[in-house]
C-alpha cells in the first residue's frame, strides 16, 4: 500500500486563518507612516454605490498599502526593478510547514547581529532561539516556517526583527516561505539595508536586479497573527493570494494542522 499523500495527512476541517482582519471603518494598524486603508462609495455620474444614501447597490473603491495596512505576502520584487506576480509562482497546494513560538532577545547580543548593528532597546529573533525550538524529528522537511514571537516589549515604532544569523539559519534549513507576526523581517529604520530580506531572497547587497537573486521563488509574509488555539509543530501552510501584480499583495495565510492518530 502506498503512503498517504501529504494532503491526506491534513485536517482541512480545522483550518485557521492567520490574517489580520482589516476593518475599513474601525481601528487599524498602520506602519512606516502610511495612511490608513480606506473604503469609499463609488460615485459615477448619478450612480452612488451606497444603499444607505439611496444607491441601488453597494459598490466600494478601496485604497491601501499592502506592506503597511495588514497581512501581506511579498516577493523579491520588493527590492528589485522587476518582479513576477506572486500568484504565478506561489504554490496553490498546501506547503509542508513548521510553526515555532520563539522568545525575542534584547539587543545588543554577542554573536548575533544585523546591518546596521542592533541598537540598545532593540529586540531580535535569534538563530540560537530557532535552533533551540526546532523539533528533533519531523515527519517531513518543512518548506515554510511560521514564527510566533513571544516576550515582545518594544513599541510599534521599533518592533523586533531577524538577526542576520537567524535569516541565514532559515535559508540553511531550506525554508522557502516565511510567515511572521511582525511588520518586517528587518529593523524598521535600517538605512535601507534590508539585510534579512536580502539573505532570504539570495539577493546581493545593493543589487536591484531580480536575476541576481538565487531564491526568487521564495516569499515573506508579514503582519500575520497566530491565535492561541494554533499549536506549535509540524503543519501545512496554504497561501491564499489575489491575482494582483505588484511586489506585495494582501494575503490570507491558512494554518492546517496534521491528522493525529
Amino acid at each position: 500500500m502506498s503512503a498517504p499523500s501529504f494532503a491526506a495527512q491534513l485536517r482541512f476541517d480545522a483550518a485557521t486563518s492567520l490574517a489580520l482582519e482589516l476593518d475599513f471603518d474601525g481601528p487599524q494598524l498602520t506602519h512606516f507612516g502610511a495612511p490608513a486603508a480606506a473604503s469609499t462609495a463609488l460615485q459615477a455620474g448619478s450612480f452612488t454605490g451606497d444603499v444607505t444614501r439611496g444607491g441601488s447597490c453597494n459598490c466600494r473603491s478601496i485604497s491601501l498599502t499592502p506592506h503597511c495596512n495588514g497581512t501581506h505576502t511579498e516577493s523579491v520584487g520588493h527590492l528589485t526593478t522587476y518582479h513576477t506576480p506572486l500568484h504565478r509562482f506561489v504554490p496553490m497546494e498546501p506547503i509542508p510547514a513548521l510553526l515555532l513560538s520563539v522568545n525575542v532577545a534584547d539587543a545588543p547580543l554577542g554573536g548575533e547581529d544585523s546591518d546596521p548593528e542592533p541598537q540598545a532597546g532593540d529586540q531580535i529573533i535569534t538563530a540560537a532561539s530557532l535552533v533551540r525550538h526546532w523539533p528533533g524529528a519531523m515527519p517531513f522537511a518543512p518548506r515554510a516556517l511560521l514564527i510566533r514571537t513571544l516576550g515582545r516589549s518594544t513599541p510599534d515604532t521599533n518592533p523586533p526583527y531577524l538577526s542576520r544569523q537567524a535569516a541565514l539559519q532559515i535559508v540553511a534549513r531550506g525554508i522557502e516561505h516565511l510567515v511572521l507576526d511582525l511588520p518586517s523581517a528587518d529593523r524598521s529604520q535600517d538605512e535601507g539595508r534590508l539585510t534579512a530580506h536580502r539573505i532570504f531572497f539570495g539577493l546581493p547587497a545593493g543589487s536591484t536586479d531580480a536575476r541576481a537573486a538565487t531564491r526568487s521563488h521564495c516569499t515573506i509574509t508579514e503582519l500575520a497573527q497566530f491565535p492561541a488555539s494554533v499549536d506549535d509543530g509540524p503543519c501545512a501552510l496554504l497561501l491564499q493570494l489575489p491575482a494582483f501584480t505588484g511586489d506585495a499583495v494582501p494575503s490570507r495565510p491558512i494554518h492546517l494542522p496534521l491528522v493525529t492518530a
